[in-house]
């Protein structure tokens, strides 16, 4: 595993993004892991954050000229993320979002930062996608501005769980749009780093919390 993926599940913890216990779903799943990506709330955090995005964008992507962000989580995360591909990869892209509502004075329009015209190749930037309805809302105001090639979708961390059918959001959003999905992390990832590994003095994942992930994913893992 790269370092930057150990680093980012380091960073989850500190940062109380990643945590595990008992937790209801807003669908109902009982799960023993969470990530409340609403706990990123400092100017470290966000600066950290976008660094750890920028690894994984540089890692999976070579060629886009735009980082696009769905309001309202969306638009600092490609804020912070254009910063860092700038400043440890030395790539100078723009950063776009949608605005919830046109604006029909000043800069008006549909969208937030750079406009988007023929030819301009994104990539679509999002905490975690469940059941990718961001992007279903959003494929359709970001095609209406012209001829974009929509390459890819990157998120922080794939929880690799079935969506309203057998596989996963991000399958499924594929197949959908034919770009490609990544993650920084995954959760096969975390567990297979975390487990049984001390983390500031604690065990974050013991045996008896594997075996309830274990469980948790033999009812709602996604087929491949």
């Amino acid at each position: 595993m790269k370092q930057y993926k150990k680093d980012f599940i380091h960073f989850m913890i500190e940062a109380g993004v990643l945590v595990f216990g008992d937790f209801t779903t807003k669908s109902g799943r009982k799960t023993p892991f969470f990530i409340n990506a609403g706990n990123y709330k400092t100017g470290e955090h966000l600066s950290r954050l976008g660094d750890f995005y920028a690894e994984a964008i540089d890692e999976n992507f070579s060629d886009f000229n735009i980082l696009y962000g769905p309001a309202y989580k969306g638009i600092p995360l490609a804020v912070t993320t254009t910063i860092s591909l700038n400043k440890l990869k030395n790539r100078n892209v723009a950063f776009c979002s949608n605005r919830k509502e046109v604006k029909d004075h000043g800069d008006t329009g549909i969208l937030l930062g750079s406009k988007l015209k023929d030819g301009d190749k994104l990539l679509i930037i999002e905490d975690v996608t469940t059941a990718g309805t961001s992007i279903y809302e959003n494929m359709p105001i970001i095609k209406a501005q012209g001829d974009v090639d929509v390459l890819g979708l990157i998120i922080s961390v794939d929880r690799m769980e079935k969506g309203l059918g057998d596989r996963s959001a991000f399958s499924e959003l594929k197949d959908k749009f034919g770009f490609k999905p990544c993650s920084i992390v995954t959760m096969e990832e975390v567990v297979q780093y975390l487990h049984n590994r001390e983390i500031d003095g604690q065990i974050i994942i013991d045996d008896k919390m594997k075996s309830k992930i274990d469980e948790y994913y033999s009812i709602y893992g996604a087929s491949k």
